[in-house]
């Protein structure tokens, strides 16, 4: 009879060892590792040879793959983040904090496929069918021909999934509840999580059903979260925002059959998530209150133009180091802006403290907001109002040129749709659209200097 083996396993980050220790040397973490041992093979798997198979040319293959079809939930924002619906045979996992409501739009979206005639089933392993009927009645959905199960073993889930007609889409909330009795580890741990997430996917691919996988994050937990099962699934979609604010951000950082950093808007409210049709005029803060220091910025999220607006504030500073604190940008970009300012544009801000805040609860990564994040702060150390109706982007290098970005056009498209007549891009060589808005184009960060100096109407000096 085949042993079983163990294998001692890291706890925060995965990593295997064949000998215990106190100290994981992967993630720098103490009394983390645990032993766990794998049962026997199962019997007949000694030996087993992979059916022999034919290697195909890829241009052989050349029309027998389809597009593959849609479940659409019937929720636009959602079904835009993950590229036009659920792909039957998927498996998708969304993460995000506690709290942040994911439950809620993955109920929704149940409740609007099972009244279109899916047959969806709801797997909650955190709470009791009472509660989740209590939420559901809460968000007017308590009619909705949705099945539910409280469950957590693995293969109590599998046996009742396989009970009656196959599901079109199933929800795990959460992953971490689930828990095998071939792994011997506590639930929530590594192995666990694996072992779980794998059994589903594999239910997933062979049955031709779309499973949702719920997955919390936290700032302790996110690489023994989520993360580590992450390679095994299709789609992976995140929850951005704060817990104290109404607006929702559903990012996808991969997909399979789609787009990745789509973005979908949601506005939390007493009946759920509510999507929001119109998010740039959201982000963008209303036009009344201009003020120094704001400027409004175009991106991109995925395939859609985003009009956000920038804060700064620049105030001189009573400390030794000054502040420098961003929320919703990197903060060492930051530095390498005030840094260029001053070495290429002499724009000194080395005795003044630094606030720069993204409007919305929204967090960009693109380096096209180099040129509005400058253009704020030098509208706040100035005292100058930027134009209303302005939209400003473009890469800063470290020599101080501003360099171009891709897809100018939708840019400016998206603000002019929203009634901005100005933009302040950097130097393409030519005029970038052909329409009303007036494109002022800059080269280096000494030429916005110049633009915002002239505009200050000697309130205060930049340099």
């Amino acid at each position: 009879m085949a042993k079983a083996q163990s294998n001692f396993v890291c706890q925060s980050c995965g990593d295997v060892t064949h000998k215990w220790s106190g100290h994981c040397e992967a993630c720098d973490g103490w009394n983390t590792i645990t032993e766990e041992r794998s049962g026997p093979p199962a019997s007949g798997a000694k030996g087993q040879v992979l059916p022999k198979g034919r290697v195909a040319r890829l241009v052989e293959l050349k029309g027998e793959s389809p597009v593959p079809p849609r479940i659409e939930s019937g929720i636009t924002e959602l079904d835009r983040a993950t590229g036009g619906g659920f792909v039957p045979g998927s498996a998708v996992l969304i993460g995000g904090d506690p709290g942040i409501g994911k439950s809620t739009l993955l109920l929704q979206a149940l409740a609007a496929l099972a009244n279109k005639g899916e047959r969806v089933i709801y797997v909650t392993g955190e709470e009791a069918i009472a509660q989740v009927r209590m939420r559901a009645s809460r968000l007017g959905l308590e009619n909705a021909q949705v099945l539910l199960a409280a469950e957590t073993n693995v293969s109590d889930i599998i046996a009742t999934l396989n009970e009656g007609a196959p599901p079109s889409v199933v929800v795990i909330d959460s992953v971490q509840t689930l828990w095998s009795p071939a792994v011997e580890s506590a639930p929530g741990t590594v192995s666990q999580l694996k072992a779980g997430s794998e059994a589903m996917v594999r239910y997933a691919k062979t049955k031709g059903a779309c499973v949702l996988l719920v997955g919390h994050v936290t700032k302790d937990g996110q690489i023994a979260g989520p993360k580590v099962i992450e390679h095994l699934v299709d789609t992976v979609l995140y929850f951005e925002g704060d817990r104290g604010h109404q607006f929702r951000i559903l990012r996808a950082v991969k997909n399979r059959f789609g787009p990745t950093d789509e973005i979908g808007v949601f506005e939390m409210s007493d009946l759920g998530l509510r999507e929001v049709t119109n998010p740039s005029r959201l982000f963008m803060g209303s036009a009344e209150r201009a003020a120094p220091g704001t400027a409004v910025f175009a991106g991109i999220e995925g395939t859609r133009p985003l009009l956000v607006e920038v804060q700064a504030l620049v105030a001189p500073s009573p400390l030794g180091t000054p502040r420098r604190t961003a929320v919703g940008w990197d903060t060492t970009r930051l530095n390498m802006i005030l840094a260029v300012l001053e070495a290429r544009a002499g724009v000194s801000l080395s005795n003044h403290d630094v606030y720069l805040n993204v409007a919305g609860g929204l967090r960009l990564k693109e380096t096209a907001a180099d040129l509005a994040v400058a253009a704020a702060l030098l509208s706040s150390l100035s005292d100058t109002v930027i134009p209303h109706g302005t939209v400003i982007f473009g890469e800063i290098a470290l020599s101080g040129a501003v360099r171009p970005v891709g897809q100018t056009e939708s840019r400016l498209k998206e603000a002019q749709k929203l009634g901005l007549a100005d933009a302040v891009i950097a130097d393409q060589g030519e005029k970038p659209i052909k329409g009303t808005i007036n494109a002022k184009q800059v080269s280096t960060v000494a030429d916005l200097v110049a633009w915002v100096a002239s505009r200050s109407k000697g309130l205060r000096r930049i340099a």
